[in-house]
Formats: C-alpha cells, sequence, structure tokens
C-alpha cells in the first residue's frame, strides 16, 4: 500500500450487523451491539493509516420506518457505550462529530451526542464523523431553503453539514447502492463494495479497499 496516496476522507456504509448475528444464530441486536463496538475499532486504524476523516452511516432518515424496539436499541447502544469509556474520549487525540437532523433524537441520546463532541473538541488532525438520522436528501433540501438565487455550486456546500468530497465510499455487506448517503459529497468518489459484513470489517478490509482505490484513475471528467 502507498501511504504516499491514502485517501482523505473516506465513508463506510456500515452494513450486515443482522445479517452477521444470524449467522450466529445471534439476534440482530447483538450485531448491532458487535457493530457499535467496531465503529470505534475501525475509526483506530483509519488514524494510524493516515486517513483524515472518516464519515461513517450509523442511522439514516429512512431508519425510522424500523420497529421501534430495534431503534431504541440503536440509540441504548452508544449511550451505553459512553458511560462504560467515558474516560478514553478525554485520551483517544482525535476529534468526533456528528451529523445529522437532532430534531428527533431522544434528549439522552443528544446529550451524549453534544458531551463527546465538546470533549474532543480541541484534537486536531483525524475526523470521527458519525452521521445519525442523516440522509442525503434532507440535507440537501435543508442547504436550499437556507439559500436565495442566484445559488453558486460554492454557497450550497457552504451550507451543507459535510463540506469535504468523498474520495473512497466503502459498503459492507454485499449491497451496491448508496442508500441516500452523502450524495452531493460522493459526486466524484471511488466505491468500493464488500460481501464481509460490518462486525467482521477490520484492517485488512479497510486496506484491501485502500489499495484498490489506488489503482484507480481519478480523472474528474478529464482525460488522464
Amino acid at each position: 500500500m502507498n501511504f504516499k496516496h491514502i485517501p482523505a476522507h473516506v465513508a463506510i456504509i456500515m452494513d450486515g450487523n443482522g445479517r452477521w448475528a444470524k449467522k450466529r444464530g445471534q439476534p440482530r441486536s447483538y450485531g448491532h451491539y458487535r457493530g457499535g463496538r467496531n465503529l470505534f475499532k475501525v475509526a483506530t486504524i483509519a488514524n494510524e493509516l493516515g486517513i483524515k476523516k472518516l464519515s461513517l452511516f450509523a442511522f439514516s432518515t429512512e431508519n425510522w420506518k424500523r420497529p421501534q424496539a430495534e431503534i431504541d436499541y440503536l440509540f441504548q447502544i452508544p449511550i451505553e457505550f459512553y458511560e462504560k469509556q467515558k474516560d478514553k474520549f478525554k485520551t483517544m487525540g482525535y476529534q468526533i462529530v456528528f451529523s445529522g437532523r437532532r430534531d428527533r433524537l431522544p434528549k439522552k441520546l443528544l446529550d451524549v451526542m453534544v458531551e463527546i463532541e465538546k470533549t474532543t473538541s480541541s484534537f486536531r488532525g483525524f475526523v470521527l464523523n458519525i452521521c445519525v438520522d442523516y440522509g442525503s436528501y434532507d440535507e440537501l433540501i435543508t442547504a436550499f431553503n437556507q439559500l436565495t438565487p442566484p445559488i453558486t455550486i460554492a454557497d450550497l456546500e457552504n451550507h451543507l453539514m459535510i463540506k469535504e468530497p468523498v474520495d473512497l465510499l466503502i459498503r459492507t455487506s454485499g449491497e451496491q447502492r448508496l442508500s441516500n448517503f452523502l450524495l452531493w459529497q460522493a459526486s466524484y468518489a471511488e466505491f468500493y463494495f464488500t460481501k464481509i459484513h460490518w462486525p467482521s470489517f477490520g484492517k485488512r478490509q479497510l486496506k484491501m479497499a485502500i489499495r484498490s482505490y489506488q489503482k484507480r484513475q481519478r480523472r474528474y471528467g478529464g482525460l488522464a
């Protein structure tokens, strides 16, 4: 792997928690628990490899269609994890931010998110961006409603939740679609799809994705 050609902004659609659990005879909730733990493991690996920003799709604006019990558990996982690992956030050395709507989230979860952002706000370098109740349609409509014509690309990007373009977008668990994730930011991203379920996605799989990225020619509509 060429460490001089590492993608600056990597985005991952963390798919397959439920299928991972089912293969092991476990309930979907266990898959979500293991997937949540894997989130910070992969973030640490990304930081070590030299990635500047990692955006992870944790909960979409469409995920509200899921059973309420599953939604409640998904929102409970980060609260329990933070309460157990609170001191680690003070020493992990990188910044954590959250992107997405905040008006529909439970207050206890929102309080934890705000506290994590505040605790890690002074760290510089690598940024872990966790997308909760995020969807590109919602992001773009919100941005457009804040602007008045004529609108330029720069105007729109200044009003987006996530401003940096995505270099490499990864989706786990074999599905090959964007699912309303970073549609504007990924307009010239390189895509990498793997059948590995998210709880099993680790350093080897991330390095494979980066090596695949490094073999691509990014022409942005021009010629090599």
